[in-house]
């Protein structure tokens, strides 16, 4: 069985934003803001270079620890991973199956039922519906929602809606998981609960990438730190175990979502 990788040769990831023959006082602006990255694709329309160039090898073991200022493409390149954004040259290989917490609540439909979006967000990741059915109970039990599981999304608070989507988004089986922030869903209770369930998945991936502003965090969790600077890797470093050994909960390091 071959190993979990993530291998970047030379790649990059554009978004177009205007003519460039457009002169005016907005490119003036967007060349500030991003970094002085617009440049010119192939048909010299204006674009940002959100990854510019990368190569990297992501190996079976490592937990990668992305660190940076908003805007420095950490964001970018999870998605890129994850197959969301194709790079406009260079080569992506990715060995093993992903899964992907960017935006756990993107896929739910507001006028399925809570089961029904189980259902469906299984055929999106591509299961099986004998391989569904065989989630629903444990899913339906972790986001302690129940009958209300059998009503519309649309009439769930924000907290519900967000607890259904955790529970779906964290009972995958991948080999390489791919992490914006470390996620906290609902109250305090649920919330550890949630760590424990995000600490196990974490613990089963043969690799990780992650992106955070916290650095206790990656220091706690990774074992290789990568800093991004306008769609660059800037450094790339291992990271050193602490002195002593750290029992500080990873719940206090999470994200909060809204509940």
């Amino acid at each position: 069985m071959s190993s979990s990788s993530i291998v970047a040769r030379n790649i990059s990831v554009e978004f177009p934003i205007y003519e460039n023959s457009h002169r005016s006082l907005k490119k003036a602006v967007l060349n500030l803001t991003t970094g002085g990255r617009i440049g010119q694709d192939a048909g010299r329309h204006a674009v940002v270079r959100a990854i510019d160039d990368l190569s990297f090898t992501f190996s079976e073991g490592e937990r990668i620890g992305l660190i940076g200022h908003n805007g420095s493409g950490k964001t970018t390149l999870l998605r890129t991973l994850s197959g969301v954004y194709a790079p406009v040259r260079g080569e992506l290989k990715v060995q093993g199956k992903i899964a992907s917490l960017l935006d756990v609540s993107m896929g739910l439909d507001p006028d399925a039922t809570g089961f029904e979006n189980i259902y469906l967000r299984g055929i999106l990741d591509g299961l099986k519906p004998a391989r569904i059915r065989s989630k629903i109970d444990e899913i339906a039990e972790f986001s302690e929602l129940g009958d209300y599981l059998n009503l519309p999304v649309r009439t769930y608070s924000s907290g519900m809606m967000l607890r259904l989507a955790f529970a779906i988004s964290t009972s995958v089986e991948a080999d390489i998981l791919i992490m914006d922030e470390w996620l906290s869903v609902g109250d305090a209770e649920f919330s550890v609960k949630a760590a424990e369930r995000l600490e196990g998945l974490v613990g089963k991936a043969a690799l990780l990438v992650v992106a955070s502003h916290d650095p206790s965090l990656v220091a706690r969790v990774c074992n290789r730190k990568i800093s991004m600077e306008h769609g660059k890797m800037v450094a790339d470093e291992p990271v050193l175990p602490p002195p002593e050994p750290i029992d500080e909960p990873l719940i206090s390091h999470t994200a909060q979502l809204p509940h």
